[in-house]
């Protein structure tokens, strides 16, 4: 069994009592980052072992862990923080695990994007998940594909580049347009800025930018 367990993206409370059952379990933790879930695991004393699995192993790794898999072994795969597949590594192992005819699941849990999401104020029965925008080459292509998207949109981002994100949604979606900028959730220095772009860019502009951010941009009104 291949189980993709979704960790706290901030505070330890929110990993599921399973999700900790899991972990206990399983023979071996594929861990984005084995220090990072390493102090994880030390706050819940939870000892099993750990091989690192991230973007730059995947592709190199994933035949050994199906042949784990294949001999019996239970493997839960953990990020840095949230569900993985989501932004994170976790979906190449999960495809060939289940072409492989093995046994794959998921468990609910953490994931900064619905938190966001429900917060923002802005429609959430109807939406789409845009991640991290490409960071130079296809970057602006991916932005004006979505012009005409009337679903509210959901970005991922990093601190340093947050005010030339919203710089580009502003000439891409227009100034107007709404949007709920959404840091740190689940930590100490949780804020969320709504408003519009151009008064988000003021914030941010004003206010360097820390932390994780989740940006949620409103569609466009038909």
């Amino acid at each position: 069994m291949l189980y993709l367990v979704p960790t706290p993206v901030g505070n330890l409370e929110d990993i599921t009592m399973r999700a900790l059952r899991v972990l206990r379990e399983a023979d071996l933790i594929l861990a984005e980052d084995t220090r990072t879930s390493g102090l994880l695991l030390k706050h819940f004393d939870i000892r099993r072992p750990m091989m690192s699995y991230h973007k730059f192993n995947e592709h190199q790794t994933v035949d050994h862990i199906v042949e784990l898999l294949r001999g019996g072994q239970t493997i839960a795969v953990v990020s840095d923080a949230g569900t993985p597949g989501i932004s994170d590594p976790g979906f190449l192992v999960a495809r060939e695990a289940i072409r492989a005819g093995l046994e794959v699941t998921c468990l609910p849990g953490a994931t900064a994007m619905v938190p966001a999401l429900v917060m923002s104020g802005l429609p959430c029965d109807r939406f789409c998940f845009e991640g991290f925008l490409p960071q130079k080459k296809g970057r602006q292509t991916r932005l004006n594909a979505l012009t005409g998207e009337t679903r509210t949109m959901v970005f991922y981002e990093s601190p340093h580049r947050v005010v030339k994100a919203l710089q580009q949604f502003i000439e891409v979606f227009g100034a107007e347009r709404r949007v709920a900028v959404v840091r740190e959730i689940s930590k100490v220095y949780e804020e969320t800025v709504r408003g519009t772009l151009a008064e988000a860019l003021a914030h941010f502009t004003e206010h360097e930018p820390r932390g994780e951010f989740v940006i949620v941009v409103a569609g466009r009104e038909d």
